[in-house]
């Protein structure tokens, strides 16, 4: 790869933050979550918020120590660049570093596993899907100070490298293979078999925060696929964090606390969705739907009065 591009930190870098709420007392991960996310996007720690995720999975994981996993693996590619500063070289030597010394690469075999969706089991496995996968690309790139973001590609998340003279598109599944941005067509075409033509709007960054929605929706929908509603709706809750305005997972979200039993908290959801989404062709089920949810809650009321 050649050309050369500054080295100077932007706004799209995120160096690991000192640990927080060290002497604070203990939180839950959802807590600590939201806390983290309420954060502006140049303040939030992707990793970090990552790793809170799946501290909801496994409470009692440690969060420091993965973080100092990503350090450690900057501090390897730093090792063997020597002096070199140039950033395609970095990022080459960063890929290389992450996909064929420590031998990270995608989960083909069994993608759906939630696993490749917790950030701590992808770094002690090694296997993840795009998203998880670029996030480490991401995670270890911004601490070499490249200038890297995500790309909120169709079906297959990928990471661009921003340059002076030229930007290249890397596919965290597939080895950390690049492109050029032109290119694009051909991560397009693997996914649609060259039916679907790459549009501006497949090549839009993406936020840390547009990244942890989808990491979460991707949960969100492996749990629905198993008939968890426990952690479907713990996918929910955390998606409607990061956006409250979020109206056809809050209808859901709605809708798998019902049947769960927790009919008075279903309930406040769907009458948000319907004060927000009055005309939405949803709209009528919903207000079915509710009508039976508080008919079933005053039957229940009244029975408790009878002795």
């Amino acid at each position: 790869m050649g050309g050369h591009v500054g080295t100077a930190q932007s706004n799209l870098q995120s160096p690991r933050s000192a640990p927080r709420d060290v002497t604070a007392p203990a939180r839950s991960a959802r807590q600590l979550f939201a806390r983290e996310v309420s954060r502006g996007e140049a303040d939030l720690d992707l990793a970090r918020a990552s790793l809170l995720v799946a501290k909801e999975e496994y409470p009692q994981m440690p969060v420091e120590p993965y973080l100092g996993r990503l350090d450690q693996l900057a501090e390897e590619v730093r090792d063997r660049l020597d002096d070199e500063t140039a950033p395609p070289v970095v990022l080459q030597e960063l890929l290389a570093t992450v996909y064929e010394r420590n031998g990270f690469k995608g989960n083909r075999e069994a993608y759906y596993d939630p696993r490749n969706s917790f950030l701590n089991d992808v770094l002690d496995r090694r296997l993840g899907i795009p998203l998880t996968l670029g996030i480490v690309i991401l995670e270890v790139g911004w601490r070499l100070g490249l200038r890297l973001e995500g790309v909120n590609f169709p079906h297959h998340f990928l990471v661009r490298y921003r340059g002076d003279a030229f930007d290249l598109l890397v596919d965290p599944f597939d080895g950390g293979q690049v492109r050029f941005e032109d290119q694009a067509q051909e991560f397009l075409d693997r996914v649609y078999g060259g039916m679907v033509r790459v549009r501006p709007s497949f090549l839009r960054v993406a936020t840390r925060h547009d990244m942890l929605v989808r990491l979460l929706t991707n949960l969100k929908s492996l749990y629905l696929n198993v008939n968890d509603d426990f952690k479907a709706s713990a996918a929910l809750e955390r998606i409607l964090l990061l956006r409250p305005g979020a109206t056809p997972e809050r209808r859901l979200l709605g809708m798998v606390l019902a049947r769960m039993g927790r009919t008075a908290e279903a309930a406040e959801h769907l009458r948000t969705f319907l004060e927000e989404e009055p005309g939405s062709p949803e709209a009528p089920r919903v207000r079915a739907f509710l009508q039976g949810l508080d008919e079933e809650t005053e039957a229940g009321n009244a029975g408790e009065g009878d002795g």
